[in-house]
């Protein structure tokens, strides 16, 4: 969850805010908060009271004594009797302590009336209670305090810059990434096959630039197959086509059985070929097998085998789930390599899979030719690719290959391997049950 970008954009919003709150709480805590205040307030009420009569005194006198106070300090000036009495005014009016919005919390036995008080014309003052009950209201002449509106803007946006930098490298992060991914974009719609991106984080933007390297590396496969097999197809058509040519035009001379013979041997070959060339194409742009169904590969093998003379079938039933044309094709490609590449006898064995975690068949064809060289292995499974014929029919150069394409579509694989005198002249696939 935490790897989401949702959630990332959001847990910082919100730590953000708890950052505000706890700093915020932190500076009224630290810097003494209430108790302070209450104390500043204790004190100040200790010195104007010095600087008054006593309480008992003639107003006239307590009422002669706060305005020249009033005046001393420059302020707006108001003095209450214990009883809540106005004795004295001086400067503008000023909200009365009695029944005022204080803006500092008390405790549940402080009744004083000290704090900062809302109301009147000249906006909020300051009720500082005197030690004998009474109480005088001041605020600084001529100032005009900040609208409320104001102040909730200014905190807004004080908030709003603070999440602003805290969200920063967060999302810059981000946007930098889908830059790098745009332009990789670009450039692979540019015609760079090799355009990549970094993959960075483990959230959504990684796993899309995961996709895209995936899928950029997918198009530049098939692209680079495409071409391969249209240049080796173009060339490789050439020659049944010319034999097709020459045929038709020796018939004019010689239209004997052995010259159609001959002419529809090379048609067929031209068809056969045409054939594999669009199934290697097809194959190179499936995934999986396009029809699945419950295949006994003993059956199959024996049933392609019968079409010709003097093969061994043996081994085990082998159930498998795949494409019964494709895997048809893939036995009928063996039989042909042997007979053509290889030397009698010729045998095909199907036993079980038995490999740790994984189930399935494996199919073995076998000759008794020379073999290939190890260095051939390999390049014999490549599409177009020609061992020595020795003498015998050289073939396209596409069945082995589809034999590799066919097997890797049903999870498993094909490779040489030495027969029974060291020599390379067994082909073995590995197919897997639930491909």
């Amino acid at each position: 969850m935490f790897r989401r970008l949702s959630t990332q954009i959001y847990l910082t919003i919100l730590i953000t805010l708890l950052v505000v709150v706890f700093v915020a709480g932190s500076l009224w805590r630290f810097s003494g908060g209430e108790r302070r205040f209450q104390h500043a307030v204790e004190v100040a009420g200790e010195l104007l009271a010095n600087g008054l009569p006593a309480a008992d005194a003639p107003v006239a006198d307590q009422r002669e004594a706060a305005i020249d106070l009033a005046r001393r300090l420059r302020l707006d000036l108001a003095l209450y009797s214990a009883d809540g009495t106005r004795i004295a005014d001086f400067g503008k009016k000023l909200p009365s302590p009695y029944g005022a919005k204080r803006h500092h919390h008390r405790d549940a036995d402080d009744d004083d009336k000290g704090g900062f008080i809302r109301g009147g014309p000249g906006g909020p003052a300051w009720s500082v209670p005197l030690p004998d009950g009474r109480i005088i209201v001041a605020r600084p002449p001529h100032t005009r305090p900040v609208p409320r509106p104001v102040r909730f803007i200014v905190w807004l946006a004080a908030v709003a810059v603070l999440v602003g930098l805290c969200a920063w490298p967060v999302v810059r992060g981000l946007t930098r990434r889908l830059e790098r991914l745009q332009e990789g974009v670009e450039r692979l719609g540019g015609g760079d096959l090799a355009a990549r991106v970094d993959v960075r984080g483990r959230d959504e933007i990684a796993k899309l630039a995961e996709s895209f390297n995936t899928s950029a590396a997918r198009i530049e496969q098939l692209v680079k197959a495409n071409k391969l097999l249209l240049a080796n197809a173009s060339h490789e058509l050439r020659t049944p086509l010319a034999r097709i040519r020459m045929g038709i035009e020796l018939m004019e001379s010689d239209p004997s059985k052995r010259r159609r013979d001959d002419l529809e041997s090379d048609i067929n070959e031209l068809d056969d070929m045409i054939e594999e060339i669009l199934l290697v194409s097809r194959l190179d742009q499936a995934d999986q097998p396009n029809e699945r169904s419950e295949t006994d590969v003993l059956a199959l093998a024996a049933e392609e085998a019968s079409r010709y003379p003097d093969l061994d079938v043996s081994g085990e039933p082998v159930t498998i789930m795949g494409d019964q044309k494709l895997l048809r094709r893939l036995v009928r490609n063996l039989i042909d390599n042997a007979i053509k590449h290889g030397a009698q006898p010729i045998s095909v064995y199907v036993a079980r899979l038995n490999e740790a975690g994984r189930d399935g068949a494996v199919l073995t064809v076998s000759d008794n030719g020379p073999g290939i060289s190890a260095d051939l292995a390999e390049q014999v499974f490549e599409p177009f690719h020609r061992g020595p014929s020795r003498g015998k029919v050289g073939g396209s150069g596409l069945g082995l290959a589809l034999v590799r394409s066919i097997a890797e579509r049903h999870g498993g694989s094909a490779r040489f391997e030495a027969g029974s005198e060291g020599r390379l002249n067994k082909v073995v696939v590995k197919l897997a049950a639930g491909a």
